[in-house]
């Protein structure tokens, strides 16, 4: 059964012992910038019929027909790295239906997280386990667990993606609740299993990494405090590449803290998954509208600092798909793929999950092409 993202109770563990950082040169107050503005967005036709005709090939029967998530990652190689939380893998019938699951006497196999490896325009799809019994490439560590995956980044040529441990704690389908961050660090020649896993900050309420970016000298690491309605932004940041090193918090004083609990809500109306991109001589976000309810909406801010604040909100598209059981989420920028403008992705999700099997295009991403002038 496809699980979805509704509220997240946050935690409240309090953490004592607060110490201010000043902020260094590189996230000074910034100097002004020229907001980008956006000019289209018009479907990426490339990487559309991509995943398209990827996921309808038969030529193997465990590999990737449908997943939502869809962060990347430029590899060392120069291959790009398609990150996945709940994917479909198996076959598609020639009505473009989905065969039931393995659990329902059907073919098809469902896993909380996978991997595809792009290169020169074709997909292949990396799951552990066998041909025959896929596992996920984040295990879980009992049937009550699962991993749902966050943003990745690189770090001295290893792969570093963030991961959310959800658990189940009733009988129910919406008894389940967000329970911590950990990273994964993955050699890019064996990206089926983990190399190591390691905790991240956990005990304020705060899911990293709803996105990441390098920037002077830091990786900022960015998070979603989900109350359902509202979702707050909260900001880390890392000195260096690798998201072991200590992190630091950004205030409500506009100063960093090593003290998660001092993290502050820097803005409302984000989504679960986002992404901030530089562009120009500013910093986009870009992120489904969550102001309003399954909203169809994707809407850019700006800022000439990675910490914000984001203003000056512009529409960037609405998505045709919404309506009926069919809601829309999750947009983000990559930044690292090429395409006509900034490509940005989108999940496409349905809440009767019959609906999955029934029709194998509901449950892919869409992908934009969005220029700024």
């Amino acid at each position: 059964m496809t699980r979805f993202r509704p509220a997240l109770a946050p935690l409240a563990i309090a953490l004592l012992g607060f110490t201010a950082v000043p902020l260094p040169a590189a996230a000074a107050p910034p100097a002004a910038c020229t907001p980008a503005v956006v000019a289209s967005a018009t479907t990426d036709a490339r990487l559309t019929n991509l995943f398209t005709a990827y996921g309808n090939d038969n030529s193997r029967l465990d590999d990737w027909t449908g997943a939502d998530g869809t962060y990347s990652l430029r590899l060392p190689s120069g291959k790009e790295l398609w990150i996945f939380s709940d994917t479909f893998l198996g076959q598609v019938n020639a009505d473009g239906s989905r065969p039931p699951v393995v659990e329902e006497g059907g073919t098809t196999v469902f896993l909380n997280n996978s991997f595809a490896v792009e290169r020169d325009g074709r997909l292949s799809t990396i799951h552990d386990g066998t041909a025959a019994k896929p596992t996920a490439v984040m295990p879980p560590r009992d049937e009550n667990h699962w991993y749902w995956a966050g943003d990745a980044t690189l770090a001295g040529g290893i792969v570093e993606a963030t991961y959310q441990e959800y658990e189940r704690f009733g009988t129910g389908a919406w008894d389940w609740r967000w329970h911590r961050n950990v990273v994964a660090r993955f050699a890019p020649g064996r990206l089926e299993r983990p190399i190591s896993v390691h905790d991240l900050p956990s005990g304020h309420g705060v899911a990293w990494a709803s996105a990441t970016l390098k920037d002077g000298g830091y990786t900022y690491v960015y998070g979603v405090e989900d109350l359902g309605s509202p979702k707050y932004m909260h900001l880390a940041r890392v000195r260096g590449q690798s998201l072991l090193g200590t992190w630091e918090f950004l205030t409500a004083e506009g100063t960093w803290s090593r003290n998660e609990t001092d993290s502050a809500r820097i803005m409302s109306g984000v989504a679960n998954e986002y992404s901030v991109t530089k562009v120009g001589s500013s910093y986009v976000l870009i992120t489904h509208d969550t102001s309003e309810p399954l909203s169809p909406n994707i809407v850019a801010y700006t800022s000439c600092s990675p910490a914000g604040p984001f203003t000056g909100r512009q529409h960037v598209y609405t998505t045709p798909e919404t309506g009926g059981n069919i809601f829309t989420y999750n947009a983000h920028a990559h930044p690292d793929v090429a395409g006509d403008g900034l490509v940005v992705s989108y999940n496409v999700n349905s809440f009767v999950n019959t609906d999955h099997y029934r029709d194998v295009t509901i449950y892919r991403p869409r992908f934009l092409d969005v220029t700024f002038r």
